[in-house]
């Protein structure tokens, strides 16, 4: 059998479907049962609990083949450090007690830093308690820039008719469709094929920036001359509070921006392996729908 936490997100959803669909024996975590009824219904095993109680997720582990971590993030805490410290240190134990001996990680892009690049110095910590465990094989994927932020935009293109944040319109940066990183991660999952502790980077299909992208999904929900504009940090800032994201997370998200933007995150060497297949033109035809509906 094979765990996933996270399973009601984009990828850990993605993995527990793959591995059903490939008739794997799955059993999915989340917080609230009924958030996993659609895989419920396709045969997987359900345990409702939460992260940082590790009595339950090391319950949980035991026995299993391969098990997929994250640490979900909590948009309104206040202190997003600790909320990330309190589940990552729940997990590595769980995992230690539990004789897991194959786990992938969801980790970031920009994770072998230990700051200056907002929450993904969570996952920094993450990555050195995991490869701090012995006898336990340990694969850590660290995504690019996820398609699916553009999501968020939608609201901002039908009330003001652009697509905005802080990042810099002309910066290329990897960017990866969450499919692709389910993809990979469900099929190292069950190939078991790293051994140690190891990272995988995952890229997309090509660097894209953010009028670039701009422009694809302007042209596929029939706004062609969509404009991109790059928002002052402090703007950026009021607005995600206004959003409901907590003073410390937003203030984190404009860490990681100006990261990218300064040159310090999305250094990684495009290579075959770490290249995914996803286009923006592709996912354009998914937000498309997201926009419609």
């Amino acid at each position: 059998m094979y765990v996933i936490t996270g399973a009601t997100g984009h990828i850990g959803g993605g993995i527990a479907e793959k591995l059903l669909a490939d008739g794997k024996k799955v059993k999915v975590i989340a917080r609230d049962r009924s958030k996993l009824a659609g895989l419920e219904a396709k045969g997987a095993e359900v345990a409702e609990g939460n992260l940082e109680d590790t009595v339950f997720l090391a319950k949980n582990f035991v026995g299993a083949e391969g098990v997929f971590v994250l640490i979900p993030p909590d948009l309104r805490s206040d202190d997003v450090a600790a909320h990330q410290d309190r589940v990552g240190a729940s997990i590595a134990k769980a995992i230690a007690e539990s004789g897991v001996r194959y786990v992938v990680n969801l980790s970031s892009m920009g994770s072998d830093l230990p700051k200056g690049n907002g929450p993904i110095a969570g996952t920094y910590r993450q990555e050195q308690r995991l490869n701090a465990l012995s006898g336990v094989n340990v694969l850590h994927l660290r995504p690019g820039y996820f398609m699916e932020n553009l999501y968020n935009s939608i609201g901002m293109i039908k009330n003001m008719g652009i697509n905005g944040s802080p990042l810099k319109g002309d910066l290329a940066i990897a960017q990866i469709a969450t499919k692709d990183i389910a993809a990979h991660g469900a099929k190292r999952l069950v190939s078991k094929d790293f051994s140690g502790k190891s990272v995988q980077e995952l890229l997309g299909a090509r660097d894209l920036s953010m009028q670039e992208a701009t422009r694809v999904i302007g042209a596929a929900i029939g706004k062609p001359d969509l404009p991109y504009v790059q928002f002052p940090y402090e703007d950026a800032l009021k607005g995600m509070v206004a959003a409901g994201l907590s003073q410390n997370m937003a203030e984190g998200f404009v860490e990681m921006n100006k990261g990218f933007n300064d040159g310090i995150l999305g250094k990684a060497a495009r290579t075959a392996s770490n290249t995914t297949p996803t286009t923006i033109e592709e996912f354009a035809k998914e937000f498309a729908r997201a926009y419609q509906s």
